[in-house]
């Protein structure tokens, strides 16, 4: 059902719109997770490394399904919350053509270059073959991912994120009864892992697509809508490149870290894919809440109601803070028992990288969910060019810092240690521009 995010207490408000969109990454993350837990469990912690050393490609794409995600979606919003529901329709449209053109082009890319990638990050040669073959099934995937990701930013933008937790939730469940399926049952190794994801992504974007459609459909407007609009499109592409950008240099710079932990062999490896997909749990959570504020946002900017944006964000933070602390002290002390959910008779090396990655990081969850809730407002504002300020401050730091200290006696420690330094500079910078105010502005 479609939500007016400019009325009600903010806090209740920004509540009962972001816990479905928790849920929902909970669920979205469980492929990745699955996909891990049943290759290091059924195959062997090769292929626990290969899906892993694949993962880090695969962000590439996702970034530019995250862009045309958020860019189709705090578009939406400011029209939905303006009342403008022509316009609405238009924005939607515009976002479906120009993201199918962008992903014919990334297939053609990821099919033609993938393997070099896999050769220039220093993929062993151990999991090589694996990694090439994951990352071919998932490219073919790629329309799924992109129009998926497109549909639930509409979702997202009409105020409603318990449809899509639902198509999440069932098509999480059955992916992995299909990895376990296709693994354990039929034997199709790492190929296995690879198809039943493309099945479940591509059943849950179809069926997302249609009701989207459909309740677009719903919306009343004079005339009939337009199916493309150059200035929309324009409005779109602002929002929606810097995102792609900065997801896109992040992914680069996690190539680049992933490279150096592929240095240290695959028991480091291992540890590293499984402690960076618990890690990605919790990161993801921050963003899609991030998500939600900039949703909100958008629409009370939409609405002229600048005055619910303070409230907001404070609500929002409490939010966050909420999911932060009792996570970091889950993988702090707990953190060797989550590994071995991933690990089946892990070496010891596996196991400790794991774990030190995990106790190094969890820690300063607090300041990097700050920091993604405030990205929220400056996003759902526009306010791209400070946004991406912080972010590319975190990333260069991170890869700086990774690249210089796992070439000290700390070794593949050092790695881990870049994360935190760039969480707390990044989160600075963001919370200094929101508090400047310049989203008065949008």
């Amino acid at each position: 059902m479609n939500k007016d995010l400019t009325i009600g207490k903010p806090e209740s408000v920004l509540a009962q719109f972001c816990l479905p969109l928790f849920g929902s990454v909970i669920f979205q993350q469980l492929y990745n997770i699955a996909d891990s837990l049943v290759a290091g469990k059924f195959i062997g912690e090769n292929a626990l490394a290969a899906v892993g050393n694949s993962y880090e490609i695969t962000l590439i794409f996702i970034a530019f399904a995250f862009g045309c995600n958020i860019g189709c979606s705090v578009t939406t919003s400011m029209f939905f919350g303006a009342k403008e529901y022509g316009r609405c329709k238009t924005a939607v449209y515009t976002a479906m053509i120009g993201s199918a053109a962008l992903c014919a082009f990334l297939m053609i890319f990821g099919l033609v270059f993938c393997g070099d990638l896999l050769t220039l990050i220093r993929t062993p040669a151990e999991v090589y073959a694996d990694s090439k073959l994951y990352l071919d099934i998932y490219i073919w995937g790629l329309p799924f991912v992109l129009f998926y990701n497109i549909a639930n930013g509409i979702f997202s933008a009409m105020g409603d994120s318990v449809t899509p937790f639902r198509f999440l939730a069932v098509s999480s469940v059955t992916n992995i009864a299909m990895d376990i399926w296709f693994v354990a049952g039929l034997d199709m190794g790492v190929a296995g892992v690879a198809w039943a994801t493309f099945i479940c992504q591509g059943a849950s974007c179809l069926l997302a697509l249609y009701v989207v459609l459909r309740r677009l459909a719903g919306l009343e407007t004079e005339g009939k809508a337009s199916l493309f609009s150059v200035e929309i499109f324009g409005r779109i592409v602002k929002v929606a490149v810097p995102s792609i950008l900065q997801q896109s240099f992040i992914s680069i710079g996690n190539i680049v870290i992933q490279g150096l932990i592929n240095g240290f062999g695959p028991g480091v490896m291992a540890g590293y894919s499984a402690a960076i997909k618990l890690n990605n749990l919790v990161i993801t959570s921050f963003t899609t809440m991030g998500n939600g504020i900039s949703n909100y946002a958008a629409q009370n900017i939409g609405a002229g109601k600048l005055d619910r944006i303070r409230a907001g964000f404070k609500a929002g933070l409490k939010m966050v803070w909420t999911i932060a602390f009792p996570l970091a002290i889950l993988y702090v002390f707990c953190g060797k028992w989550l590994l071995m959910l991933f690990l089946e008779d892990p070496s010891a090396e596996a196991l400790h990288a794991g774990e030190m990655f995990l106790r190094i990081v969890s820690p300063f969850y607090f300041a990097v969910s700050a920091k993604l809730a405030a990205d929220g407002i400056l996003r759902g504002a526009a306010m791209m060019g400070k946004f991406m300020i912080a972010t590319f401050t975190d990333l260069i730091l991170r890869v700086i810092l990774a690249i210089v200290l796992s070439g000290t006696a700390l070794a593949s420690t050092g790695i881990w240690c870049a994360w935190p330094l760039g969480w707390i500079i990044a989160a600075g910078l963001s919370i200094f521009f929101y508090h400047n105010g310049s989203w008065k502005k949008a």
